[in-house]
């Protein structure tokens, strides 16, 4: 069963480009320099925040495009979704993008999910360029989970810091740029907890689900990949996952394993846990890990997203929190 969860692919699609967006937090952050576009605020010149967030997806997935030197009508299918009600700032960008569009909703780990589906079409042929894309604002998403951002309700120190931000990938048959080696299906985990204001430990044990099911289905050793990356756990949920992993007789070195939550944001940045939302692990992702890959720091990471599956109904309704998590295995030799 483990097996079946996850694909290998023979014909290796290629990132040939990215587009990256952040906002003014991400200005203030670690990995500024990975951005291809960074706005000075939160409304990025629109009525609304959702608006905004609807705006820096299509910047992405713009300057993805231009990139890779391609046009828009070479896109023969868009992968992509957000945290908000029925992904709607990411079905309104697909209406300006006009591009064939499957809509995704994995909440954080929508980005793992389009890559491995994105590989999919083009491993088997069925296209010869795909684009995938994950966003999130954070003045939008924490108005739906949460609390407007101008109420100033105080959250505890598990909670996360959602990213402004998206990252978008064009795949191909053929070309220069990191590869698809693999990618594995995540599981439901539901352990039963119900605070929206701990997500990482909810994700943590989908997160530990998928990574074993990765390395036994493929008969690999955690130090095969130079990085196993979360996106996004944060500072609680990570420590849960290391704890697991140990428990379960996984060898992983502790400054291999971590987390985009952790990497974006400055620590002096007032983010709590770490980061989290759908334009996390994008921007990370595609931004700061594919820029270390082609300079060479890195030859192979496995990307493993992880997504709360909850919504403000289900927290009312005192439901617990399904998590999920998806891995995608990236190569690169220059």
């Amino acid at each position: 069963m483990e097996k079946q969860r996850t694909w290998v692919f023979e014909n290796r699609p290629v990132i040939i480009s990215t587009g990256t967006v952040g906002g003014p937090f991400e200005a203030n952050g670690k990995l500024a320099a990975d951005f291809d576009v960074l706005h000075g605020d939160l409304w990025v010149d629109e009525e609304s925040y959702e608006k905004a967030h609807r705006k820096i997806l299509e910047e992405a997935s713009m300057r993805a495009i231009e990139k890779a030197e391609l046009k828009k009508e070479d896109i023969e299918f868009f992968l992509a979704g957000d945290l908000i009600n029925q992904i709607t700032p990411t079905s309104f960008a697909a209406r300006t993008l006009a591009m064939p569009y499957l809509g995704l909703f994995g909440a954080c780990s929508t980005s793992m999910e389009g890559l491995a589906l994105g590989s999919v079409l083009i491993n088997s042929k069925l296209a010869n360029y795909v684009m995938t894309a994950a966003s999130s604002h954070n003045a939008a998403v924490e108005k739906q989970f949460r609390y407007p951002t101008e109420y100033g309700g105080q959250k505890p120190p598990t909670a996360q810091w959602t990213v402004t931000g998206a990252g978008a990938a064009v795949l191909a048959q053929e070309g220069d740029g990191p590869q698809v080696i693999s990618a594995t299906i995540g599981k439901v985990v539901d352990m039963g907890l119900t605070d929206p204001f701990n997500m990482g430990g909810a994700m943590a044990p989908a997160a530990v689900d998928t990574i074993i099911a990765h390395l036994t289905s493929l008969e690999l050793d955690p130090s095969y990949y130079d990085l196993i990356v979360t996106g996004d756990l944060g500072s609680i949920g990570r420590e849960i996952a290391l704890d697991l992993l140990k428990k379960r007789g996984i060898p992983i070195i502790e400054s291999q394993f971590q987390d985009c939550g952790l990497m974006i944001y400055k620590d002096n940045q007032p983010v709590y846990a770490g980061a989290s939302g759908a334009g996390c692990s994008a921007a990370v992702g595609y931004g700061h890990l594919l820029n270390r890959m082609k300079k060479g720091e890195l030859k192979r990471i496995l990307l493993a997203a992880t997504g709360a599956l909850l919504s403000p109904l289900s927290f009312q309704q005192n439901e617990s929190i399904p998590c999920i998590a998806h891995a995608v295995a990236i190569e690169y030799t220059p």
